[in-house]
C-alpha cells in the first residue's frame, strides 16, 4: 500500500472519541447500558429457543440466529468504544480498522439475509399453512443461515479487496466512532469518485434491494390475508408487526449511511448508536412483547424455576 510521499498511514484517529469529560461519561453510560441490554436480551432469546421444546420451529430457529448476529454486530464496535473512552484513547491501527469494517459488513450481510428468510417464513406460514413445514424444512432453514454467511463474506471481501490497495499517504482523521468503507475511502490519496461509487453501489444496492423485497413480501402477505378474510387485516398486522418494526429499525440507518451521498457527521454519529446499540437491544424486547409464543415460553420458564425451588 504505497503512499504518494513514500509514507504509509498506520493509524487512524477517530475524532468522535475526542470530547468533553461530561460527554464521555454520558457516552460510556449509554453504551454500557445498551450493550448490556444487547447481550442479556439476545442471549436470553437464544437460550429460550434452544431449551424450550415448544419453540423448536423454523421461525424461532431463524430468530435465534438473528439474536446471535445482533450480539456479533454490536460487539464489532461497542466494546472498543467503551474501552477507548475509558482509557481516553482515540486511535485505531489501520489493520484493526480494516478488520472492524469486514466484520461489520459480514454481520450486516448475514442479518439482511436472515430478515429475508424470516419474511419468507411468515409468507409460507400465512399463505401456505398446510405446506408450511414441508416448505420450511430443516434443510431450507440451515441453507438460509449458510447462505447468509456466504453472502456476508462475499459482500465484505468484494469491497475490502480494492480498498486495502488504495494509497493512504497523509490524512488519517475520521469524524466517527468507528471505521467504515466510505469513511476510509475519503482518506485515500487518489481519485476517490469511482471507489465511492463502487461502495455505494455495493452496500446501497444490497440495502435498498433487500428492503424493497421485504416490503413487497409483507404487502403480498397482507393482500393474501385481506382476500381470504374479507378485508380483516388485524390478525396479519399483529403477526407481522414485530417483523416490520425490526426491518424499519435496521434498514433506516443503513439507507441513510449507504444510499445517501454523504450524510452529515452529526447524523452519522447518531445513526451509529441506533444501528449498533439501540436496534440490537430493542429486537428481543419487540419479539417478546409482540410474540405470544415467546411470552408463554418465558412464563413456562419461570414456573419451572418456581416449582424447582418449591420442591
Amino acid at each position: 500500500m504505497g503512499g504518494l510521499n513514500d509514507s504509509v498511514v498506520t493509524e487512524l484517529v477517530l475524532l468522535a472519541l475526542s470530547c468533553s469529560t461530561e460527554k464521555k461519561f454520558l457516552l460510556i453510560l449509554i453504551c454500557c447500558l445498551l450493550y448490556l441490554g444487547v447481550i442479556l436480551g439476545n442471549l436470553f432469546i437464544l437460550v429460550l429457543v434452544i431449551f424450550d421444546s415448544h419453540l423448536q420451529s423454523p421461525m424461532y430457529f431463524l430468530l435465534a440466529n438473528l439474536s446471535l448476529i445482533d450480539v456479533g454486530l454490536s460487539s464489532t464496535t461497542i466494546p472498543k468504544i467503551i474501552s477507548d473512552l475509558l482509557n481516553e484513547y482515540n486511535v485505531i491501527s489501520f489493520q484493526s480498522c480494516m478488520t472492524q469494517i469486514c466484520f461489520i459488513h459480514i454481520m450486516g450481510g448475514v442479518e439482511m439475509v436472515l430478515l429475508m428468510a424470516m419474511a419468507f417464513d411468515r409468507c409460507a406460514a400465512i399463505c401456505k399453512p398446510l405446506h408450511y413445514l414441508k416448505i420450511m424444512n430443516p434443510k431450507i432453514c440451515v441453507s438460509f443461515v449458510i447462505s447468509g454467511w456466504v453472502i456476508g463474506v462475499v459482500h465484505a471481501l468484494s469491497q475490502f479487496a480494492f480498498v486495502i490497495n488504495l494509497p493512504f499517504c497523509g490524512p488519517n482523521k475520521v469524524d466517527s466512532f468507528y471505521c467504515d468503507f466510505p469513511k476510509i475511502i475519503r482518506l485515500a490519496c487518489t481519485d476517490r469518485a469511482k471507489y465511492e461509487f463502487i461502495v455505494t453501489a455495493n452496500s446501497g444496492f444490497m440495502t435498498m434491494g433487500t428492503f424493497i423485497l421485504l416490503i413487497l413480501s409483507y404487502v403480498f402477505i397482507l393482500i393474501t390475508v385481506w382476500k381470504r378474510s374479507s378485508g380483516d387485516l388485524s390478525k396479519a398486522f399483529v403477526t407481522l408487526s414485530a417483523h416490520i418494526t425490526v426491518v424499519f429499525l435496521f434498514f433506516t440507518p443503513c439507507m441513510v449511511l449507504y444510499v445517501s451521498p454523504s450524510p452529515p457527521p452529526s447524523l452519522d454519529k447518531n445513526l451509529f448508536i441506533v444501528d449498533f446499540a439501540i436496534t440490537p437491544a430493542l429486537n428481543p424486547v419487540i419479539y417478546t412483547l409482540r410474540n405470544k409464543d415467546i411470552r408463554v415460553a418465558i412464563k413456562r420458564l419461570f414456573k419451572k424455576r418456581s416449582y424447582s425451588k418449591f420442591c
